[in-house]
This record gives structure tokens, C-alpha cells and sequence, in this order.
């Protein structure tokens, strides 16, 4: 084979073993594959579509509802707590004035009011317990308007990664089917290595394998 041929041989072996090194590629490869092998999980077809689920059956809706938990809702839901104390002290002079302007006992009326306006009844008896859980519904939201105002921002954000997770579901089969990332590496230098061993033999080799010949059949001369 032409010398020249055989030099750029080797210079091509060289090449394919030096290059992979040079460009970090055992490192990238393996980082890659760690990659590949955690979204593997979260990128199968029925995850993706849970995935999908999730965001446009729960959370996007939950967008529209995030307006209702503003700091200017809950100042007026505040205001509605007053108001159940107002009532119930209202209510405690209900009674008394219905039995003074009626004759009749606190009993009587209580009784009256249950037979006849039970509704009624209900809600006065239960108004502590109605203050008390709304307060606590209150105390939860005024914990949480920053967070239900970020609400709209997050469906912008996540909205591109959940629609790409959707559209490349088929890539990524086809990426995880390739062969282990980590034997990238060895594509380019076991080739490299056999061509330089090809045109090391070529340029090397019959002139090393004469001189050691030669010098095996020359032998010490005899005296």
C-alpha cells in the first residue's frame, strides 16, 4: 500500500482516538445517559399523559379560581367577620325582646322559633361555630393570596414544558433505544486504534520483522 495512504491512515486512527478525549466525551456521554435514564420515568406515554391531565384538568382551572383568593376579597371577607359579631350580639337580645313585646317566656319564644321559623333558629344557634370557621377559612387564605397570585405566572411557565414532555414522547423512545450513551466513546477508538495498528504494521512492521530476521539468521561467525 502507497506510504502516503497508510500516513494519513494513521493520522485518521489518531484522530478518532485523540478527539473523543480531547472533547470530553466520555464525561458528556455518561452525563448524558444519567439524563436519558432519569426522565425515562416521567417521559413514559401513560406519565406524560397523567402529566397532561393534571395540569389541564387541576391547574389550569385552579387559574380561575385564584382571582376570588385577591387581598381585596379577603378585606371584604374580613369585613363579613365583623359582621358575625355584630349578629350574634344581636341575637342574644333577640330573644328577650320577642318574649317582652309577644308575653311570653325566653322559653316560649325559643320554642316558637323552632316550631315556626326553624331556619332561623339554626343559623342563630350556630352562629358561634359559623364565626369560627370562617375565621379559619379566612386565616387560611390571608396566609395564602402570595401564593394564589403566582398562580397565573406558574401556568404560563409550565405550560411550554408540560406541551413539549406531550409532543416528544415518540423522540424520546427513539433516543432511549440507542445503545448505552457511555459506549459512544469506544465507537471512535476501538476503529482508531485498529487503523493505527493497520498503518503502524504497513509503515513499521516488514522493516522491524526484516531487521529482527536478519539479525536471528546472521548468528556469531565462527572463529
Amino acid at each position: 500500500m502507497n506510504r502516503k495512504v497508510l500516513w494519513c491512515v494513521l493520522v485518521v486512527g489518531l484522530a478518532l482516538v485523540i478527539a473523543p478525549f480531547a472533547l470530553g466525551l466520555p464525561g458528556k456521554s455518561a452525563a448524558g445517559q444519567r439524563m436519558l435514564n432519569g426522565f425515562q420515568p416521567i417521559m413514559q406515554p401513560d406519565q406524560v399523559k397523567i402529566t397532561g391531565n393534571y395540569y389541564d384538568q387541576v391547574f389550569v382551572p385552579l387559574g380561575s379560581v385564584t382571582p376570588l383568593m385577591s387581598a381585596q376579597n379577603l378585606a371584604r371577607f374580613q369585613g363579613y367577620l365583623k359582621g358575625f359579631g355584630g349578629m350574634q350580639t344581636d341575637a342574644a337580645k333577640l330573644v328577650p325582646l320577642l318574649a317582652q313585646a309577644l308575653h311570653m317566656t325566653p322559653a316560649q319564644v325559643q320554642t316558637m322559633m323552632a316550631t315556626q321559623l326553624p331556619s332561623m333558629a339554626a343559623m342563630l344557634q350556630n352562629l358561634p361555630a359559623m364565626q369560627r370557621d370562617f375565621g379559619g377559612l379566612l386565616g387560611t387564605m390571608q396566609q395564602n393570596v402570595g401564593i394564589f397570585s403566582r398562580v397565573p405566572a406558574g401556568l404560563s411557565h409550565y405550560k411550554p414544558l408540560v406541551r413539549t414532555m406531550q409532543a416528544n414522547v415518540s423522540n424520546y423512545r427513539q433516543v432511549n433505544s440507542l445503545p448505552d450513551f457511555r459506549l459512544f466513546t469506544w465507537f471512535f477508538v476501538l476503529p482508531g486504534a485498529l487503523l493505527i495498528l493497520l498503518a503502524g504494521y504497513g509503515l513499521f512492521g516488514n522493516p522491524l520483522t526484516r531487521a529482527v530476521s536478519f539479525g536471528h539468521r546472521a548468528g556469531p561467525t565462527a572463529a
